[in-house]
């Protein structure tokens, strides 16, 4: 077994900060998050590590405690293989500061939640090694951090457990929906079947949602073990094509028809609008394909009352395709107007 250096894991001196520590955990664990790198088993390795050694120095008593030990480990880990006390006694006080009796420790994800307390089966399950796979802690924190000296006391620990109470399966549906529903929100009945028993959810999809979005209902999933709550269940949002509007993120673009003359000499046109339309100002010499910007009149924002991306209108300059004698005679005109300047 080797001792495990959790300051070169982080990459950080001995003397870090508290928030030096917290700051290059997050860092590493974004890289190296399964998430992030699937299938790989080097990412893997590193992320445990890293959970591994923010547990220890996230903590100022489990740093501490891990900083008594230093050099000395060797001589802990024989005593406590034998069953001896420890020489001068035990850096940890007879406990275990990773709350190995009852199965569980805290490990920080890196994710806006901050840290919560996984079992061993989550961080096996995480991990693909199942209730008798890959140990997801190295030899070294079982040894001074589990609460049992390898194989043996883990086998014991997990004997004498009470059954764990665990979260049902999340669950995933789907949902389309046009643009007009996703500005206005909308409601779908979701029916699921789980254990041959058939059950319709309402699911409240809020206004403004985005395509690919996830709706999330709570405790709607598979049902929990051993008094563990119920999964979630996630409604898949897709947004159709929209004949009229285009849409990016928060803001809607269309094209507007508008006559030469009105785009030469200005005038009004009309905009469409997911609710309606609106009059716009066009002023003398507007070019084509020139971008009009009509602010608050895009989608609704998620999360953010009363406010709206906006729409931007697009002049799309309409030539005649045929012409009276008085437009022609007019036409011409203004090219000898032209050929005179």
């Amino acid at each position: 077994m080797e001792f495990k250096d959790y300051y070169a894991t982080l990459g950080v001196p001995k003397t870090a900060t508290e928030k030096e520590i917290k700051q290059a955990f997050r860092k590493l664990a974004r890289k190296h998050h399964p998430d992030v790198n699937p299938n790989d088993k080097t990412a893997e390795a590193k992320f445990k590590a890293i959970n591994e050694a923010n547990e220890v120095l996230g903590d100022p008593e489990k740093r501490r405690k891990y900083d008594e030990l230093g050099a000395n480990w060797r001589q802990y880990e024989q005593a406590q293989q034998q069953g001896q006390p420890y020489p001068g006694g035990s850096p940890f006080g007879g406990g275990t500061p990773f709350g190995g009796e009852g199965g569980a420790w805290t490990i920080n994800m890196g994710g806006p939640g901050g840290a919560r307390t996984m079992s061993e089966e989550e961080m096996r399950d995480m991990f693909g090694g199942g209730s008798g796979g890959e140990d997801p802690f190295s030899d070294f924190f079982r040894t001074f951090f589990g609460g049992g000296g390898g194989a043996g006391g883990e086998a014991r620990g997990r004997a004498g457990r009470a059954p764990r109470s665990q979260k049902g399966r999340d669950i995933e549906s789907e949902a389309e929906l046009t643009l007009e529903e996703a500005y206005h929100g909308a409601m779908r009945r979701i029916s699921i079947t789980l254990g041959g028993h058939a059950r319709s959810i309402d699911v409240r999809i809020p206004a403004g949602v985005k395509d690919g979005s996830r709706v999330r209902a709570a405790n709607e999933g598979e049902p929990g073990a051993n008094g563990g709550a119920a999964g979630d269940l996630f409604l898949r949002v897709r947004i159709k094509a929209h004949p009229v509007f285009e849409r990016k993120g928060d803001d809607l673009y269309v094209k507007v028809p508008l006559s030469v003359t009105t785009a030469v000499l200005g005038g009004e046109a009309h905009v469409p609008t997911i609710t309606g339309s609106v009059r716009l100002k066009v002023p003398e010499t507007t070019q084509p394909g020139q971008i009009f910007r009509l602010k608050g009149h895009g989608m609704p924002i998620v999360g953010k009352q009363d406010a709206k991306g906006d729409l931007y209108a697009s002049v799309d300059v309409q030539l005649p395709r045929s012409l009276t004698k008085d437009q022609k005679q007019a036409w011409e005109q203004v090219k000898k107007i032209e050929s005179a300047t």
